[in-house]
């Protein structure tokens, strides 16, 4: 639970709130094909988490400075995933502060599999 407090009163941010605008964020970067679950599914392969599962792909801690996130993923096959992981992080970081007004001090992105896209 993230609590801040304001002029008019208290203010409290459960931490799948924070996930499902961390997950909304993430999936619209290019190169991302999805969410991905933390845990290895059957026979080595990742699950594809739908937009109400955001919270199984995405842990959120309390940090030193602001909260750190973990965020598992799932890339597109033929494209630069150090850029797509890049562009996550910067569109995560900028859409929590922007619309939550949290700080963050790290965006923590973690590349779960490769998919061929159809």
């Amino acid at each position: 639970m993230i609590k801040k407090t304001t002029d008019l009163g208290d203010i409290n941010l459960s931490l799948d709130v924070v996930a499902s605008i961390t997950g909304g964020a993430a999936t619209e970067c290019y190169g991302v094909v999805g969410m991905a679950s933390q845990k290895i599914m059957k026979d080595g392969f990742y699950d594809l988490l739908g937009r109400e599962n955001y919270a199984k792909g995405i842990v959120v801690n309390d940090g030193d400075s602001g909260i750190v996130i973990n965020v598992y993923i799932i890339v597109g096959y033929d494209v630069k995933i150090s850029e797509v992981v890049y562009e996550v992080q910067k569109k995560v970081k900028y859409v929590l502060e922007t619309t939550l007004d949290i700080d963050i001090e790290a965006v923590n992105v973690f590349v779960q599999s490769i998919r061929v896209l159809d």
